[in-house]
């Protein structure tokens, strides 16, 4: 008798582990649910400040990301300035995960969402900008696409040759990765490229050297858009020591 008991207990257990991790699944598959539920990722935009939008994909490098995000983010800490409203886009709603991990949840799909006014681009270097990337018509067409009214458009490291593969390079001058300038030339041998520097200004375009010197290359914007105090502001903010003329760079007028 004692021996059926243990036997009819052991199945009682045994369903209840079956549906408690039924339970867990359905948790599970409601989270997922949610994620792709676009609505509900809408950052809040206000409609007085510029709109910066981070074009993000698996294999994103996370400084390149992360350094002008968070002095692009701050200037909505400082007064009496146009702020920024920044955000990420990507060809999916589902996270993407960088080169080094960390997984980030997009706040537009460009390829099905209506999206705001893009004023200011900003294109991080990814592990695939290099090869397959460039063969991605859809992302592209999409930089050609914002390209056309945006003020500014800017790349850091090998973000690069995904402007110049978009053709939005094609008349000024730019510079990307030092250790990758000369693959850059030879990807695109009829680009104007400066050596040496880390980064350059040339009309609405500002393309930069990238890792810890996109900091330097956001806080240029700032200080062209806001004036030297609110840049030295936005550093100092950051622990940065900035003076512009202590950065090697080109500003073609």
């Amino acid at each position: 008798m004692k021996k059926i008991n243990n036997i009819i207990l052991g199945i009682l257990l045994t369903l209840a582990l079956a549906c408690t991790d039924k339970k867990k699944e359905t948790v599970k598959t409601e989270v997922l649910n949610d994620v792709e539920t676009k609505e509900r990722f809408y950052p809040e935009l206000d409609s007085t400040r510029y709109n910066v939008a981070f074009l993000i994909m698996d294999g994103t490098f996370n400084t390149e990301f992360t350094a002008p995000f968070d002095i692009f983010q701050h200037t909505k800490f400082r007064k009496n300035i146009k702020a920024m409203n920044v955000f990420t886009v990507a060809n999916t709603l589902k996270p993407i995960t960088t080169f080094e991990g960390v997984r980030i949840l997009p706040d537009y799909n460009y390829i099905e969402d209506e999206l705001p006014k893009i004023d200011i681009l900003v294109v991080p270097s990814a592990e695939h900008h290099l090869d397959s990337d460039l063969k991605d018509t859809t992302m592209l067409n999409f930089v050609k696409k914002v390209n056309k009214d945006a003020l500014f458009i800017t790349s850091h490291c090998d973000g690069a040759f995904v402007l110049a593969k978009a053709g939005v390079l094609n008349t000024v001058t730019s510079t990307t990765f030092p250790s990758d300038i000369d693959l850059y030339k030879k990807t695109f041998p009829n680009l104007k490229v400066a050596d040496n520097v880390l980064f350059v200004h040339d009309k609405k375009y500002i393309t930069s050297a990238g890792g810890a010197k996109s900091f330097e290359a956001a806080l240029y914007l700032c200080e062209y858009l806001y004036g030297k105090e609110v840049a030295k502001s936005l550093a100092g903010g950051l622990v940065i020591d900035w003076d512009v003329t202590k950065v090697p760079h080109l500003i073609i007028p």
